[in-house]
Formats: C-alpha cells, structure tokens, sequence
C-alpha cells in the first residue's frame, strides 16, 4: 500500500486595526450601514489618487520583527487584475514582486515536538467589497464598505505536513497579531481568514504533488476538518488512477466537504503591473528602529518568563500566554491575590477557562473580573473557604450574585475551622458508624474516605479538610 505524505501551505489574510482605509481616509470599522463607509478613492473613480496609510506600514513593520523576517527597504505596489462585481474599479492593488515584509518563521509546538515554519512573505493589499446573496432572491447585493480596508496577507512556505501542525500555526499567527495589535483576531467578522494549499506526495519523493486551494476558512475547527476531507479526498483521487487537478475549492461546513469554486489562477492571469498611481514604499531603517521600541513582550518570550518566574509547567505557561488579555488577566490576579502562582494558574486556565468554553467566551468578556478572582483565592488563601466551596462561589459570582465575600456571606458558605466544632463532629460520626470503625482498625483503611464525607456532610461541606483529615486519623487510629 502507497504511503502518501500531506504537504501544506497556508495564506492568512490579516485585516490591519488601522482606523481608516488603505489608501483612502474612509473609515474602516466593521458593522456600518451598507456603502456607507466608500469613498471615491475606493472606487476608484476618475480623477482621484490613493495615498498610503502610514499606520499599516507600522503594522506590517511589527509583524515583519516578531518573527524575524527582513522588512524591505523598498517595496512596490501592483495592480491585479481581475472582475468581480465588488471590484468595480476591475483591479485590486496589492504587492507582488517586491513585498513589505520577506523571509521569516513561526515557531509552532504539536504534540510536544517544535517545529520552525517559514514564512515565505507578508505584503500589503486592500480588500474587495462584498457580494450579498441571502436577501435578495436571485439578484445579488453589493456592500462597498469593504472596499480598501487594508490587509497583511501572510503567506507560509509549504512546511507544514498535517492537519494539526497547520491550526498550531494558525493559532500561533492568530496570538501573535493580537499580541502585537495590529488585528483584533475576529475570525466570525473575517478579520483573520484563510487559504488553505494542500496536496499530497508519496513518502519520500521530493516534488510536491498538484495542489487545491481551499479558500476563506473562518475556524480553526473548520480548517482542521477542510484539510483532512482535502487529503482524503486526493489520495482517494490518485489511488483510483485519477489526477488532481490544480483548482480553488469551497469548504462546505454542513456537509463536511470541499467541492470545487473555480480553476486556480496563476500570477499570469492577474496581468500584475506595477501601479502608476503609487510610489515605491520606502522604510527608512529609523523607522523600522523607533516601530521596534513599541513591540510587546510577545508570546513565546512570556511563555518562558511565566515558567520561570511563576514556576509553571510549559503547558500552563502555553494556556495562559495564548491570549494576551488571558496573560494580562492572570498577572493581574496572583498580584492583587498574593496567592500561589501555581494555584493561581489552575483557577484562571482550568475553572475560570471551562466556564468561558462552556459559554463560548473570550476572557474580555469574562462576568468575574481579575479583581472578583483575586478576592476569591484570597479567601481560599485564608482558610475562609474551602477548594470545593470556592467552586460554588465562583459559580455564583459567574451568575453575577456579586464579589466573593458578598456570596459567602449571603449564602452562608464561610469554612467552619473551629477545632473545637470540628472534632465535635467527627466524634459523632465515629460514634454513630461502630461497624465501618471496626472494619477500618481491621485494615480496611479505604474506609478512610467514608469518614471524612460523613463529617464533611455533617458540617455542610464548610469544614477545614486538613483539620479533618488530621482529627480523623488521630481519633480512627484509637
């Protein structure tokens, strides 16, 4: 049986967080009224000139440093030319030739093996408008809006060879432009998409088989899935005796399946020239210095201080440095709780982060802040609750029944640690279970546990464990 190999590459296109469009001073936010937000310059009407945005240069510049790629002194736009209904100036200016940002890497982590990808470019482009279909029975609406709001498109060497190495790289670029700021990550609002190149090759032959373009993945999910139904689709192709054929292909998400869009196009069909309107983009090397006095500490850097610093494993560090606003947010509890970073971390990427997956929530939009969080592990810290207790207080301050101490109070949750009370009660249960306290002096010491749920029952849950873990091993051992 042949034995294939997967081979990918990927293109991500970056909408940039710059207020206004590209070459135009419209604006660039999303949402706005159909064809409010296109100016005449979007358009491209006649007589009218684009002129650069100066921030989209910075952004490119940013991510040109964090993954260590050249920022070109000199780069040139093109137009490339093709129609579609909402191009309507028939050409979409882009870079070619000479791209803004060449030759960097991404460092990605799968399965606890690294591995370096390259990162063959990144060049500035503006998007098209938008083709609208569901409301208009047959006809199809155009919203320019979109037209000439500015994008990084961020184009992989075909280094990747699974599924799960290319959504470790795309998770990996999608943390690192948000860290840097230069894009909010928004994938549902398209601000961060992707076009996926897979083909397959038998093991061990060096050229790379015909290739299929999947285009406009919105999900990491759903670029997982693209590409395993893409690899078997062509190996089932190859080995009936087929040929792939080189082609852009549509994810359908409801049936699981790529299905064909239209032939690849090659640089040639585009008629790429440079555009007359647009000088040459020059960075000057003072620019690229002062751009790098802005950058963050970015993830893979954070990723190893929070192991040293915190003293956590490399996983934990990994959970809490993918997001900034999850880094930020962790910073900001073991600071404001004194508590132990490591019990810290648990609370933050285990507890704090299932409620948020079961509520498919970003940390920003987190119901308990940093400061509600720290409030509660500093009543963990001071034995005024127990772990278990804390469970439900954070369960009720989730459901915005206030802070920690408000919840304990008003539910009455607040630990019994008065020995006196405690040893009170594991007296009772010793004396009330005659037969388990035979059996357990017998030997049976799994009996141990029966006990401490029979006092923690009979306190409510609101005993100190340790106290009653003690007590009951003094008192059981006679």
């Amino acid at each position: 049986m042949m034995e294939w190999e997967t081979v990918i590459g990927l293109e991500v296109h970056v909408q940039l967080l710059t207020q206004s469009k590209l070459f135009s001073g419209a604006a660039a936010q999303y949402g706005a009224e159909p064809n409010t937000q296109a100016c005449a310059v979007d358009l491209a009407l006649p007589g009218v000139l684009p002129v650069m945005n100066r921030e989209a240069v910075r952004m490119a510049t940013k991510l040109g440093l964090a993954i260590g790629a050249v920022v070109s002194p000199r780069s040139v736009f093109a137009r490339k030319n093709y129609f579609y209904p909402d191009l309507p100036k028939g050409y979409q200016i882009s870079q070619y030739e000479l791209p803004v940002v060449q030759k960097g890497t991404l460092r990605i982590e799968v399965d606890g093996q690294e591995k370096i990808v390259g990162v063959t470019r990144a060049h500035l482009e503006e998007d098209a408008g938008k083709s609208l279909h569901e409301d208009f029975h047959g006809l199809t609406g155009i919203d320019l809006n979109r037209a000439g709001t500015p994008l990084l498109e961020i184009v992989s060497e075909p280094d990747m060879r699974s599924s799960k190495e290319a959504v470790a790289y795309l998770k990996k670029l999608h943390s690192l432009v948000t860290y840097l700021e230069i894009c909010d990550g928004n994938m549902q609002e398209g601000s961060f998409r992707c076009d996926a190149n897979v083909s397959v090759r038998p093991k061990g032959q060096k050229e790379f088989g015909t290739r299929a373009e999947i285009k406009n993945v919105n999900s990491f999910r759903f670029v997982e899935k693209a590409i395993e139904f893409e690899v078997e689709r062509q190996i089932e192709l190859l080995e009936g005796g087929g040929k792939v054929v080189q082609e852009t292909r549509l994810y359908d998400s409801v049936k699981n399946e790529t299905r064909s869009m239209r032939g690849k196009e090659e640089a040639h069909d585009y008629r790429y020239f440079p555009d007359p309107d647009l000088l040459p983009l020059v960075i000057e090397a003072s620019f690229i210095e002062e751009t790098r006095k802005t950058l963050p500490e970015l993830p893979d850097a954070k990723a190893e201080r929070f192991q040293q610093q915190y003293k956590l494993s490399a996983y934990d560090a990994g959970v809490l440095t993918a997001t900034r606003a999850m880094a930020d947010y962790y910073e900001q509890v073991v600071r404001d709780s004194g508590a132990d970073p490591k019990i810290a971390a648990n609370w933050v990427a285990v507890e704090l982060s299932g409620l948020l997956n079961s509520e498919n929530k970003e940390i920003g939009a987190s119901p308990v802040s940093a400061p509600l969080m720290a409030g509660l592990l500093k009543r963990l810290a001071d034995n005024t609750i127990s772990g278990k207790i804390a469970k439900d207080v954070l369960a009720a301050m989730w459901a915005g029944e206030g802070d920690a101490d408000t919840v304990i109070a008003k539910k009455g949750l607040k630990q019994i640690t008065d020995s006196g009370a405690i040893e009170k009660a594991v007296d009772e249960v010793i004396a009330s279970n005659p037969k388990q306290l035979e059996q357990y002096r017998a030997g049976k010491e799994a009996l141990f546990g029966f006990f401490v749920g029979a006092v923690m029952k009979a306190t409510q849950g609101k005993a100190n464990p340790a106290q009653v873990n003690d007590l009951l091993k003094k008192k059981l051992a006679g």
